[in-house]
């Protein structure tokens, strides 16, 4: 007998007939004599819904007040699959994050597990239950219910297999699987059958939307294997996140994008020991995430200094630099505004040369200029201009799985 927990994410579970289909997974499991913990999010748009009714009441709602109503959702879904699974003869019980309980920071909307309590979801699972969490939120060490932020019932899920010590997590979703680039832009990707966590970790950072990072990060630190499914397609193998691939058979695994971006350039900086230190000290004293950056050297004994933050980090982070300008002692503040990141991500370009010139050669074909390059052993990602980033897409798709 192993212990599986699988996860739904809001497509799989969002019409009663769907519902149904996952009641079905559910039972495959048990008829191969498993234990079985379910880790569900709100249904379809409901969290989308919850907060436009907020917003029609206040456009500046306690934080508190937010995670408790936004929560909610996974509330009604944890209900609705207990008594789906109670209608095929499946004996189940429904628990909420403070119930179990899954302690939490009191970071509201983007707070991280401290620990989880096993021995009431232990104690279900021996009377023979099935075990339905509510995904995406916890509680504080106050009693305050608590959200893991957008995508946070990935994250509840691989802690709970981490905690529990799962033989896997099945992370069920509407595709069947990890695919080299985004259906969306590419008609037919290639289907991955193993990702290493490092891999997917960048995939996730970069802009893939199939895991959460954080996930991903629980599943690396704990030696979870995580397999993503898709709940619609019969006998789904999907792709396993596991340990490292065999390096000598790939060079690329994926190609993503990330939008909204913005980059950021602080002209004259005095070259001295702590100048950067004390830049990117305020950036954080301000909570500002910043991504890739570039130091580069000018005249007079001075350096620029480029940085990317999202879209929406953008005017804050401005004001915050010209509100300190004299201070960091810069001599102009400069952004460019809408941008994406394109990366081409593989453990095995650390160990390949040409990957870059192969890289360089097809935006160079296509007409596409780099703002920024970065890179590590796993990836190289490029800043372009966001109408051209489709076509950057396409065209290193093209490049390496053609």
């Amino acid at each position: 007998m192993g212990l599986i927990v699988q996860k739904f994410g809001g497509s799989s579970v969002a019409t009663t007939e769907k519902l149904k289909l996952v009641a079905e997974h559910i039972k495959k499991e048990l008829d191969l004599k498993n234990q079985v913990v379910v880790v569900v999010s709100a249904q379809g748009k409901t969290t989308d819904r919850l907060i436009a009714e907020e917003k029609e009441i206040t456009k500046n709602p306690s934080a508190r007040e937010h995670d408790v109503l936004v929560s909610t959702g996974e509330q009604i879904t944890i209900a609705k699959l207990s008594m789906t699974l109670a209608e095929i003869g499946i004996k189940a019980i429904s628990l909420t994050g403070w119930q179990i309980p899954i302690v939490t920071n009191s970071n509201y909307s983007n707070s991280r597990i401290r620990y989880i309590h096993n021995e009431t979801i232990t104690e279900y699972l021996r009377a023979g239950n099935v075990v339905i969490v509510a995904g995406f939120q916890g509680v504080d060490e106050n009693g305050n219910i608590t959200t893991l932020g957008r995508g946070g019932s990935d994250t509840t899920a691989v802690a709970l297999a981490a905690s529990l010590a799962a033989d896997r997590c099945d992370i069920y979703t509407d595709v069947d699987g990890v695919f080299s680039a985004d259906p969306r832009i590419i008609p037919e990707p290639k289907k991955m059958d193993t990702v290493s966590y490092d891999e997917m970790l960048e995939l996730s950072s970069m802009g893939a939307k199939v895991l959460h990072n954080r996930c991903v990060e629980i599943g690396k630190k704990y030696d979870v294997p995580i397999y993503v499914k898709s709940t619609f397609e019969k006998n789904s193998i999907g792709s396993l996140i596991t340990k490292d691939n065999n390096l000598e058979d790939l060079v690329i695994n994926g190609v993503t994008k990330d939008d909204y971006i913005s980059r950021i350039t602080v002209v004259g900086l005095e070259n001295k020991i702590g100048r950067t230190y004390s830049l990117f000290k305020l950036l954080s004293e301000h909570s500002i995430n910043v991504d890739v950056i570039v130091q580069s050297f000018g005249e007079h004994i001075t350096k620029d200094l480029a940085f990317t933050v999202k879209m929406n980090d953008l005017p804050k982070t401005l004001e915050v630099l010209e509100q300190n300008k004299e201070a960091i002692s810069a001599k102009e503040i400069l952004h460019c505004e809408n941008l994406s990141k394109v990366s081409i991500i593989g453990v095995g370009i650390a160990n390949k040369p040409g990957v870059a010139a192969d890289m360089f050669e097809a935006l160079y074909e296509n007409n596409i200029n780099m703002h920024m390059v970065t890179t590590s052993e796993i990836k190289i990602s490029v800043l372009v201009d966001a109408n051209k980033a489709d076509l950057a897409v396409k065209a290193l798709h093209e490049k390496f799985f053609k």
